[in-house]
């Protein structure tokens, strides 16, 4: 049997939105809305091997006691408060002032439980790197289906 989708009528026309960045490809110039510096976000780099995980996430201009690390199971919480400011002056004049101050975060589930005793971050440069040693006898087991 082939697989039922639910016919959406407006797909066609979310595919020629004008404000869509893909409209934009083939030009030289960038929309002016592009322009504008968006909320900052967090990028990760999960890797395994036999004993641990290992995480790398990219967490610019922010302070390393504003970040915090939550692990629980095999549940893993990263957040940050971010403060952002930006001054550009004329002799003793403001010509433009801009400032942002808000949070990021990211969670996501590894598929083996974490030593969290064993657990280290260390944050240097503007990247967060945890080292999440995996819990001894969380080996997978198969189950026989009788």
């Amino acid at each position: 049997m082939s697989n039922i989708t639910r016919f959406n009528p407006f797909d066609e026309l979310a595919r020629l939105d004008p404000f869509n960045d893909e409209f934009f490809k083939g030009f030289a110039l960038r929309p002016v809305y592009g322009s504008a510096e968006s909320a900052p976000q967090m990028r990760l780099d999960v890797t395994e091997d036999d004993k641990a995980y290992t995480v790398k996430a990219d967490i610019p201009g922010v302070s390393k006691d504003d970040i915090k690390v939550s692990v629980d199971g095999n549940q893993v919480s990263i957040s940050a408060e971010v403060k952002k400011e930006k001054e550009e002056k004329e002799g003793e004049k403001v010509i433009r002032s801009e400032r942002y101050y808000g949070s990021v975060s990211r969670s996501f589930t590894l598929s083996q439980d974490v030593d969290q005793d064993a657990a280290a971050a260390q944050y240097s440069d503007g990247v967060l790197q945890l080292t999440l040693p995996k819990k001894p006898g969380g080996s997978k087991r198969q189950v026989k289906v009788s």
